[in-house]
């Protein structure tokens, strides 16, 4: 194995890494955003606040996004593990 493979394998894993994780950040992002707005409009600093709305928002990406999050991540480690004969030999 070259450096050059490793250093592939650690790009590839990162950007699958990134891009499964972009939708529940990006979730909570959103959603964080929109109760700093609503609290600076209405001057209630609850920290339940922010939190609730944010794990809702965060559980209901992972519904909706789960099953395109798993089949990546699974097309990833189907490709990773064929490729284990060609990275040996």
């Amino acid at each position: 194995m070259t450096p050059a493979t490793v250093v592939e394998l650690g790009r590839v894993a990162i950007e699958v890494t990134l891009l499964i994780s972009m939708p529940i950040f990006l979730a909570a992002l959103v959603t964080g955003l929109v109760v700093s707005i609503f609290q600076a409009a209405t001057q209630i600093n609850e920290m339940t606040l922010t939190f609730v709305p944010k794990l809702v928002a965060m559980f209901l990406t992972l519904v909706l996004a789960g099953p395109w999050m798993l089949t990546v991540i699974t097309d990833y480690m189907r490709r990773l593990y064929e490729s284990i004969p060609g990275l040996i030999g």
